[in-house]
C-alpha cells in the first residue's frame, strides 16, 4: 500500500496527511477523489474502502464550549427575571444551561467549529446580560467562552456533585419542636 498509494501521494502532495485531507475536501464538495489518485493505479475496490477509512478516521470531532456566569437580580420580579433572561440565552441557538449553585450558571454548547461556538455563546451572554439589566439584575462573567477539555468536564461534575450532596438533606436537619 505504500509503495503504490502513500509513496506517491508524498511526492505529489508533501504530505500523505494533506492528501487524504483533500480527498475529504473535494467529497465534502462534490468533485470527487479522482483528482488525488489521478496517477495511482490501484484497484476501485481498494480505492473505495481507502475514502471510506480516511472518511472515518479524519471524520472532524464536535468540541464543547463553555462559558460560567453569575446571574442575580434582588427586585420584585427576582427569580422570574433570572429565568427569563436565561430563557432568552437559550433562545439563542443550541445551547446548554446548567445551575452549579446560586447563582452561578454553566452555558454550554458542541460545535465542529471552535470560533463558531466562541461566538454563538458571547451572544447569548449578552442576550442574557441586557434581559437581565432590563429587570434590574446583574450577569457577570466568571469564565469566557472557551473550549474545554475531558478532563475540565470532569472536574465540573465532580464539583456538580459534591455540591448536591452538600445540599442534600440529612437526618436531623429538621427544626425541632418544643
Amino acid at each position: 500500500m505504500y509503495e503504490r498509494v502513500g509513496w506517491p501521494l508524498y511526492h505529489k502532495y508533501g504530505h500523505a496527511y494533506d492528501a487524504f485531507k483533500l480527498i475529504l475536501a473535494n467529497e465534502a464538495s462534490s468533485s470527487g477523489t479522482e483528482d488525488v489518485f489521478a496517477n495511482i493505479t490501484i484497484a476501485a475496490d481498494i480505492q473505495e474502502e481507502l475514502c471510506m477509512y480516511i472518511r472515518r478516521r479524519l471524520a472532524p470531532q464536535p468540541i464543547k464550549i463553555r462559558a460560567d456566569i453569575e446571574v442575580s437580580c434582588f427586585t420584585y420580579k427576582g427569580i422570574d427575571a433570572i429565568r427569563e433572561a436565561l430563557f432568552a440565552g437559550m433562545a439563542c441557538g443550541a445551547i446548554k444551561i446548567k445551575l452549579i449553585a446560586p447563582p452561578i450558571y454553566v452555558l454550554s454548547t458542541m460545535t465542529l467549529e471552535k470560533d463558531a461556538g466562541i461566538a454563538l455563546l458571547t451572544k447569548a451572554m449578552d442576550t442574557i446580560q441586557q434581559s437581565i439589566y432590563l429587570n434590574g439584575g446583574k450577569m457577570e462573567v466568571k469564565m469566557p467562552p472557551k473550549a474545554v477539555s475531558l478532563k475540565e468536564e470532569t472536574e465540573l461534575q465532580a464539583m456538580m456533585d459534591r455540591l448536591a450532596l452538600e445540599n442534600e438533606e440529612v437526618d436531623g436537619d429538621a427544626p425541632e419542636d418544643d
